[in-house]
């Protein structure tokens, strides 16, 4: 059994889902689970870590680590891992553990594996596959000397377990200070979308160039919101300025790994793969057969995204009616 910590990651006093995805395979393969809360006005957020698996949570309430920032919230979570020595530090592979885990690994002078899609514990090692040569193939790491082993894992990777109610986690308070830190973020000015992010939606529906403007997309817009599905774009459509680079989906946007991923007008160039192909499933839709999401695909549409899509969607109005 080893002892694992998992960095929690909320938004506006909400926990992200890919948080519960690692504390649950922690707790599945036995170890002492504990997390790190930090925020404002966060700390009824432990109870519900508890029903994941947690064992214990930290909990930093503090208005300095209101707002992220790399260097409050590296300072804190260092000294607790120098205090606490954990075998394991897990992180969700989103833009924030992209920005903090690489820091919290140079100061502690430890290895760091990004972009996990599987992890597993033998003792007190982790063991973790990770994409390389853009998604074409996988490579098992395993971490050498001492200090805790650091990975970041895909969001949707591993799958959410089933809360348990009944299980409850032991709440530490840490007393953090703060006072010596050199930026400090002042306001978050955040877009308008209502949608799911990209990275967290089960259901994603991504357009391509071959959409032709802006305005085609709220085609796949209507589709989406049959299903409950955020809406991507490849990096071709973002540059076109179809879509603002938050909903890019790529080696050069944001890697997701949805339960449903629907390619509409994509060919599947390579940077596009990468960033989709650990999709459970993948269904594309492209007039050209020789196209190279094909070779991916769960599914395949031969055929005018501009046909097709609005009989999916009528398809799928029918099958929630009933």
């Amino acid at each position: 059994m080893a002892k694992v910590f998992v960095v929690a990651e909320q938004r506006e006093g909400r926990l992200k889902k890919s948080t519960f995805e690692l504390i649950g395979a922690s707790a599945a393969g036995g170890n002492e689970t504990h997390v790190v809360l930090l925020g404002e006005g966060i700390a009824g957020l432990a109870a519900e870590l508890g029903h994941y698996g947690a064992t214990k949570v930290h909990v930093a309430d503090n208005a300095g680590l209101k707002f992220y920032t790399s260097e409050a919230y590296s300072k804190v979570i260092v000294d607790l891992l120098n205090a606490e020595k954990p075998e394991a530090v897990l992180a969700s592979h989103t833009p924030t553990g992209r920005d903090l885990m690489p820091r919290i690994a140079a100061r502690l002078n430890v290895g760091l594996a990004s972009d996990c899609t599987q992890l597993s514990f033998d003792g007190g090692k982790l063991k973790v596959r990770r994409p390389i040569y853009a998604g074409k193939a996988t490579v098992e790491v395993e971490f050498l000397g001492s200090g805790p082993q650091i990975a970041t894992v895909r969001a949707n990777a591993l799958g959410i377990p089933k809360p348990d109610t009944s299980k409850s986690a032991q709440t530490a308070t840490l007393n953090v200070s703060l006072s010596d830190l050199k930026t400090k973020v002042t306001e978050v000015v955040k877009g308008s979308s209502a949608r799911p992010d990209v990275t967290e939606a089960p259901i994603v529906v991504s357009g391509g160039r071959s959409l032709k403007n802006a305005e085609n997309f709220k085609m796949l817009e209507e589709l989406a919101d049959v299903l409950g599905a955020a809406v991507g774009a490849s990096r071709a459509a973002v540059d076109a300025g179809y879509r603002p680079h938050r909903d890019q989906v790529g080696q050069t946007g944001k890697v997701v790994s949805p339960t449903l991923y629907i390619a509409c007008g994509i060919s599947g160039a390579i940077q596009h793969l990468a960033g989709m192909r650990t999709s459970k499933t993948i269904v594309a839709i492209n007039t050209d057969p020789e196209a190279p999401i094909f070779q991916v695909a769960d599914y395949g549409v031969v055929g005018d995204l501009f046909t097709v899509v609005p009989v999916l969607k009528e398809e799928f109005k029918k099958l929630k009616e009933h």
